[in-house]
């Protein structure tokens, strides 16, 4: 069992750098606004919007790890200034390592212009319906800049499956190939 954690900044490119990596293996892709516009149309993005993502998802990493698949991509924002998130991440770590798993981290960077773009494209905009409000989007992006850290400093993730991409100027299939050539996956 494989988990492959991608993340990054909001519009840094994840889910569509995740649909080309399963394209390219045998991994399911699990992207984080699965569950966002399950719960958000009901609860908005509140405390228990999030509350109940956090636990669906453990559910779903839990019940997957156990089966007999190859392996998951998870797609998320980790704010590196936020302790819960680095909870979250050893909770993840904990459920796919304890069933024999191997978990490779995958950074996604790019500069600001390049995800204000991002932001609006059509494959974003299908598959996460909370983010078609794009102006709203775009301001909740560039406000959470002030408060979240959503890179890391050098050194930051001391792990051996781990990769930092800068995909600015990178097509999704190009860095899917880079994350399958990286860990042979």
């Amino acid at each position: 069992m494989k988990l492959v954690l991608l993340f990054g900044p909001q519009a840094v490119g994840k889910m569509t750098v995740g649909q080309e990596l399963e394209k390219l293996t045998e991994l399911k892709l699990f992207h984080n606004h699965m569950t966002i516009e399950l719960l958000q149309p009901f609860f908005g993005f509140s405390d228990e919007m999030w509350r109940l993502s956090q636990l669906f998802r453990e559910e779903i990493f839990r019940t997957y790890a156990e089966s007999d698949q190859y392996g998951m991509i998870f797609t998320f924002i980790w704010a590196f200034n936020k302790q819960e998130d680095w909870d979250f991440v050893e909770t993840m770590i904990d459920i796919f390592e304890q069933e024999g798993g191997d978990v490779y981290f995958v950074e996604l960077q790019a500069d600001m212009e390049e995800r204000i773009k991002r932001n609006r494209t059509s494959n974003r905009l299908e598959h996460k319906p909370s983010k078609r409000d794009v102006e709203a989007s775009e301001e909740r992006m560039i406000a959470s800049m002030d408060h979240l850290r959503m890179n890391t400093r050098d050194g930051e993730i001391n792990e051996n499956n781990y990769i930092k991409i800068n995909n600015s100027e990178l097509e999704p299939n190009v860095v899917a190939k880079k994350i399958q050539e990286t860990f042979s996956l």
